[in-house]
């Protein structure tokens, strides 16, 4: 299988929802534009950092994901 998008936003909530999937048990990667576009002499954007799951952890996940958009 392979990764599924389940976040994008700015880089202080990404590391928020990056920790409680994190004690949850599931792997997430994270993409993070801000960087890439600095070190690339570019600007950033709003929706810059991005959380990416296995697509197997997506049962395990789904409900930390939706907790934690229903409290932002």
């Amino acid at each position: 299988m392979g990764l599924m998008k389940v976040f994008s936003g700015s880089e202080v909530l990404a590391i928020a929802l990056q920790e409680r999937l994190e004690e949850a048990g599931v792997d997430t990667v994270k993409k993070d534009n801000i960087q890439s576009a600095r070190l690339g002499g570019f600007g950033g954007t709003d929706l810059a950092v991005e959380l990416f799951i296995q697509e197997t952890d997506y049962a395990k996940a789904n409900p930390v994901v939706e907790q934690f958009r229903m409290s932002i």
